[in-house]
C-alpha cells in the first residue's frame, strides 16, 4: 500500500465520501483532506455528522496545504434522500474527481425501507448504484476521476436471485449482506465497462477485516466474539482507509478499472461476480428499482 504521505497532492479536487461519520469513511475523509482535497463528508445522523466534521477539522489543523471538509446529510435507505444529496453535491461541486461509496448497514431481522426494498440491499447496493448514476455525468466531465466501491470478501458467499432480491423467502443477515457486497462487485465491473474510454476508473475492494461499528447490529450472542476478534484479528479503520485512498489517489493504479482488490492487489472475484450477463441483468433490475433508465 502506498503510504498516504506518498499520495500526490489532491489540491483542486473534490471528493465525496459516504458513511463518513465513523470508521473507514471518517479516516478516508481525513486522508483525502490531508492530501489537499475538498471533501464532502456524507452522514445520516445530524449530531454524529457535526461531531465527525469537527473531529476532522481538529485533526487537520491549519496550514500545510491541507484541504477542506464540509458535511452533507443523507439517509441512504431513502431514494428521495439520495436524490436530494446528489442535487446538493452537483450544486456545490463544479467538478467531482473522487467518489467513495462506503456507507453500509447490516440487519439481523428483515426490514424494508420507505421504498419497500429490503434494507441491506437498498443501502449497500442500491445506495451505491443510485448516487453514482446521479453524479456520473459530473464525474465524467471531471476526468481523470475515480469511483471506489467498498465491497467485502463476503461477496464470495453471495448469491443473486433476481426474482427475490430482498430475501422475502428465507432471510438471513449474512446472506443479505453477502448479496449486497456481490452487488457492489458486479456493479463495479458493469459500470467500468460503460465508462471505458472516459478517463473515469471504477474499482472495488475488500478493505480488510476492520474494527468498525458496522456489525453493532449483529445478534447479541455474537458481540463478545466480535469484541475479541476486533482486538486480536482486525485491522484499524486507519489501515482500512489507507486501502481506499490507494485506489482513490495512488498513481500506481491510475489506469486500473473494473477490478476487485484485496491487500492492495487485484484479486479474482467470485465466479458469480465475473458473470457479465448477470452484471447487466442486475444493472437493469437496479435501474427499475430506482426508477432510472437502464
Amino acid at each position: 500500500m502506498t503510504p498516504v504521505a506518498d499520495i500526490p497532492s489532491l489540491a483542486g479536487q473534490t471528493a465525496v465520501v459516504t458513511g463518513a461519520t465513523s470508521g473507514l469513511g471518517l479516516e478516508a475523509a481525513v486522508a483525502l483532506a490531508r492530501a489537499g482535497a475538498r471533501v464532502l463528508m456524507v452522514g445520516r445522523d445530524p449530531v454524529r455528522t457535526v461531531a465527525a466534521l469537527e473531529d476532522v477539522r481538529r485533526r487537520l489543523g491549519v496550514g500545510g496545504g491541507r484541504g477542506t471538509v464540509e458535511s452533507l446529510l443523507c439517509d441512504l435507505s431513502s431514494q428521495a434522500s439520495i436524490r436530494r444529496l446528489a442535487a446538493q453535491v452537483l450544486a456545490l461541486a463544479p467538478s467531482l474527481e473522487i467518489l467513495v461509496n462506503n456507507a453500509g448497514t447490516v440487519s439481523v431481522k428483515r426490514k424494508v425501507t420507505v421504498d419497500d426494498i429490503e434494507t441491506t440491499f437498498a443501502v449497500n447496493h442500491l445506495g451505491y448504484y443510485l448516487l453514482t448514476r446521479l453524479l456520473c455525468d459530473r464525474i465524467v466531465a471531471s476526468a481523470p476521476a475515480r469511483i471506489v466501491n467498498v465491497a467485502s470478501h463476503l461477496h464470495y458467499k453471495g448469491t443473486l436471485d433476481l426474482g427475490d432480491l430482498g430475501f422475502e423467502r428465507g432471510y438471513h443477515v449474512l446472506s443479505a449482506y453477502a448479496r449486497s457486497k456481490l452487488g457492489n462487485v458486479l456493479f463495479t465491473r458493469e459500470l467500468a465497462k460503460r465508462l471505458r474510454g472516459t478517463g473515469v476508473t471504477v474499482t472495488a475492494l475488500h478493505p480488510g477485516s476492520v474494527a468498525s461499528n458496522i456489525w453493532s447490529g449483529a445478534p447479541r450472542w455474537t458481540q463478545p466474539l466480535l469484541a475479541i476478534a476486533k482486538r486480536l484479528f482486525m485491522i484499524s479503520p486507519e489501515q482500512g482507509a489507507g486501502r481506499i485512498i490507494y485506489l482513490a489517489a495512488s498513481p500506481d493504479v491510475a489506469g486500473d478499472t473494473g477490478l476487485y482488490f484485496e491487500h492492495d492487489r487485484p484479486t479474482p472475484p467470485s465466479p458469480l461476480a465475473c458473470d457479465d450477463a448477470l452484471a447487466a441483468r442486475l444493472w437493469e433490475a437496479s435501474a427499475r428499482l430506482v426508477r432510472l433508465d437502464a
